[in-house]
């Protein structure tokens, strides 16, 4: 029996496009089921019963959500082009970033463009702070965790995309700031 993989998702969400991104990197052919999130299909109500939201990814009639754990089992269940480094130590470091970035920089990003004023201020430095420290673990390497993209890349890249509404809003510049981030 061929492989039968379903994503389920909304064209602009980060989360969405991590599992888009390690699909493609991974060669995997699946069938993309785009979600009306004012009027969740069946399908995915069913998928994902706990949190209704996208993205889940259907292998063969069985659910997998949230994106983090998305790109863990697209990496597990197809081995070519691994994106988890394979020692044990690199990839709870990766774990770690990838969890960094979901607490730290999505957070302050979002409560860059949703707040004003004094609160915008204070996410737009924490967000600025937080992606020096990202940098930093970037190193010279053009990825993290080395030379080929990788879980950690996954991650970011899909938050990155978002980047320049937070510019606009917070009126400032992340190339300025964090050069590497979106060079690196």
């Amino acid at each position: 029996m061929a492989d039968e993989v379903i994503l389920l998702d909304f064209w602009p969400s980060p989360f969405g496009m991590r599992a888009r991104i390690s699909l493609m990197e991974k060669g995997v052919e699946y069938e993309y089921k785009e979600e009306d999130l004012s009027s969740k299909s069946p399908l995915l109500l069913k998928s994902n019963p706990i949190h209704k939201k996208i993205p889940v990814l259907i292998h063969n009639g069985k659910s997998i959500c949230e994106s983090l754990v998305i790109v863990q089992y697209i990496d597990e269940v197809w081995k070519d082009k691994p994106l988890m480094p394979e020692d044990p130590y690199e990839r709870a470091q990766a774990r770690f970033w990838a969890d960094f970035i979901d607490k730290k920089i999505h957070e302050c990003g979002s409560r860059i463009w949703k707040s004003r004023e004094e609160d915008q201020e204070v996410a737009k430095k924490k967000f600025i702070y937080y992606l020096k420290l990202l940098e930093g673990e970037l190193g010279d390497e053009p990825f993290y965790g080395g030379k080929s993209f990788g879980y950690v890349d996954v991650v970011l890249v899909s938050l990155s995309c978002w980047f320049y509404t937070y510019e606009t809003e917070g009126n400032f510049n992340i190339e300025n700031e964090c050069p590497k981030i979106l060079l690196g």
